[in-house]
């Protein structure tokens, strides 16, 4: 009985064997349960899976709604290649320009937690922090109209047909 349980681990259902060596040859050891990979490489796998579904699910999402047109041919037009390529190209640089948000949009000095938040949605530092410092595109008149267009609804009163 004692010999039995030596053959069979019984935390996992996988025999025991001899350690082998990550199937990356990163020089780490591996386990069957994760597939001959140490937990660094597996990990790795799995998050370049994650992000390879998650992009295949963002192109689906872009290319469907004009599949519908071209669902019988099934070919996907070159214009509609290009405008899916400009996306995904918008989406790097939207990334690009959060992970600079730490910094003066003006003279890429370093803010922290005091960094300004502008109108126009850019970090800026003491010195920059206002429009006119930092050349801001916001426009401030037309938002300034708008909010009290909203603010100030134009108010009439019922015209009286006869007068008493």
């Amino acid at each position: 009985m004692s010999s039995e349980g030596n053959k069979i681990n019984y935390g996992t259902s996988f025999q025991p064997t001899e350690p082998s060596l990550c199937a990356n040859g990163c020089g780490f050891f591996g386990s069957a349960s994760t597939m001959n990979l140490c937990s660094k490489c597996f990990r790795d796998l799995r998050n370049q899976e994650e992000q390879a579904a998650s992009a295949r699910a963002a192109m689906e999402k872009l290319v469907m709604p004009n599949k519908q047109s071209s669902a019988a041919d099934g070919v996907v037009s070159v214009g509609h290649a290009v405008a899916v390529a400009e996306a995904a190209a918008s989406v790097v640089e939207s990334k690009v320009e959060q992970a600079a948000a730490n910094r003066c949009r003006s003279c890429r000095k370093k803010v922290g937690v005091v960094g300004f938040k502008c109108r126009c949605g850019s970090t800026f530092c003491g010195t920059h922090r206002y429009p006119e410092q930092h050349d801001c595109e916001f426009d401030f008149k037309s938002a300034g109209r708008e909010n009290i267009a909203k603010a100030n609804p134009v108010v009439k009163a019922d015209k009286i047909d006869h007068r008493i």
